[in-house]
């Protein structure tokens, strides 16, 4: 057996037991919650903004962090639509493994909130309830006039600018730059985090702020870590593992089934 299969069977060893644990936990919490970004939701195709793939690295007329912001959207809406439309128009896929998981934690009372940066509401649609969107979502739509809501597929069907029946503008419930997030969700997600026993950070870099801070409210006994890259937040975990979250979402379903 060559050096580089032993260190491979040594990896997937060190990684197995780190799951046999993270499963352990779990089972053991009264208090477990998931807070997650773009990478939960990149299995089913969605691209998310910062990797090397990422929308940020791509070019266009204008820089995407300008085009998402709340100036660019007043300033040049549509501009603003055709980005929107191309590239977070999430209508066209479906939720992955990791959401179904998620919901089945939940469903089996092992799993109690999840907080996301994620528009798309692949959570929802997979079957979780307790879900707080910190930065809206692209199913809620409403005229800038009258208020009036639209659901996402009249706004992604539409190839103008969508307009309300009296005129107005329809602006996603998204929270763009230069927006604040809603005092309601910020709420409910330092909530969960300050009664979590064991708090999940999964798919995301935690670079954007301030959702990121959030998780300095944390005062349980275990924080773990599922994302490809490393994070500000590594040294600080408990578990960290550094894969694909779809994939250690699966394993923990399996395990987890062992414990039963």
């Amino acid at each position: 057996m060559n050096t580089t299969t032993l260190r491979q069977r040594k990896r997937k060893k060190v990684s197995e037991n780190k799951i046999e644990k993270l499963a352990k936990i779990i089972k053991e919490s009264k208090n477990t919650v998931f807070f997650g970004g773009a990478g939960v939701s990149t299995e089913s195709g969605l691209k998310d903004f910062r990797s090397k793939d990422g929308l940020y690295h791509e070019k266009y007329d204008y820089p995407p962090e300008e085009i998402l912001s709340h100036h660019f959207f007043i300033t040049h809406t549509e501009e603003f639509y055709k980005f929107y439309k191309d590239k977070l128009n999430s209508l066209n896929y479906k939720p992955n493994k990791a959401h179904y998981v998620l919901a089945e934690l939940e469903k089996n009372n092992l799993l109690n909130g999840i907080i996301t940066q994620n528009i798309d509401g692949f959570h929802q649609e997979a079957g979780s309830n307790n879900v707080v969107e910190l930065h809206g979502s692209i199913h809620r739509n409403y005229c800038m006039k009258c208020h009036k809501f639209y659901d996402a597929k009249t706004v992604f069907s539409n190839d103008e600018i969508p307009t309300c029946t009296c005129g107005g503008i329809i602006k996603p419930d998204v929270v763009l730059y230069e927006e604040e997030l809603q005092i309601e969700n910020i709420t409910k997600a330092i909530e969960l985090i300050k009664k979590a026993e064991v708090l999940i950070i999964g798919g995301t870099s935690l670079n954007v702020y301030p959702a990121a801070s959030f998780i300095t409210y944390f005062q349980g006994k275990y924080l773990v870590l599922i994302n490809k890259d490393i994070t500000p937040m590594d040294n600080k975990c408990d578990l960290v593992f550094h894969d694909n979250i779809k994939i250690v979402l699966e394993k923990l379903e399996q395990e987890l089934k062992k414990l039963k």
